[in-house]
């Protein structure tokens, strides 16, 4: 359960970079990655610069609007916080954040949206990146980002465009902030040691 959850907080921080800029529309979406180290299915709700992804194992609330990131454990009843730098996250608008290149591969239909793909080089961290990505030609957002190299790719299926509760974006009523230091941290983190 902890490598999960790990995992799902790697994805999660990794697509919470999708609002960045917040997005052109209210949705929600069934979201699904795909890596090496497995597939994983969420849910995500997004209303501007706040979005939610709902795991099995986690939930993560991530608030551009504030520069925090919530992870969330329902069966413990307890939330993380971390600092959220709007500019680590991939954008859901049609440029990438430290775009250098883009070039159009075509069109494509994914997930039943008519999309074209296109291949962006981007920098960061000093380095040149490159990822396939396909912009719906009607909502003007990625619906779809994959490696070049077709080592991991996310997408969003089942997109519901439409105003969301705002309070889906707020920690809930009665969670207590994790701490290292806490009995019931110690023993959750024991309880997953083995866990894949």
């Amino acid at each position: 359960m902890k490598t999960k959850i790990l995992y799902a907080m790697f994805i999660v921080l990794g697509m919470a970079f999708l609002a960045r800029d917040g997005y052109a529309q209210d949705f929600s979406a069934d979201m699904v990655s795909s890596s090496a180290e497995g597939s994983f299915t969420g849910k995500i709700y997004v209303s501007g610069e706040k979005s939610r992804m709902e795991m099995p194992e986690a939930i993560t609330i991530s608030r551009i609007d504030r520069k925090v990131a919530w992870v969330l454990i329902p069966s413990e009843k307890m939330y993380m916080e971390q600092p959220l730098n709007p500019r680590s996250a991939a954008s859901t608008s049609e440029k990438m954040d430290g775009e250098i290149e883009r070039k159009a591969e075509g069109k494509e239909v994914v997930n039943g949206r008519n999309t074209t793909k296109y291949r962006v080089a981007y920098q960061a961290e000093g380095k040149r990146e490159e990822v396939f990505q396909w912009i719906d030609e009607s909502a003007h957002m990625p619906v779809k980002t994959a490696a070049i190299d077709g080592s991991w790719s996310s997408e969003f299926k089942n997109i519901h465009a439409g105003p969301q509760d705002p309070g889906i974006f707020e920690i809930p009523a009665g969670y207590r902030p994790m701490s290292f230091d806490m009995p019931d941290m110690k023993s959750l983190l024991g309880g997953m040691e083995g866990d894949d």
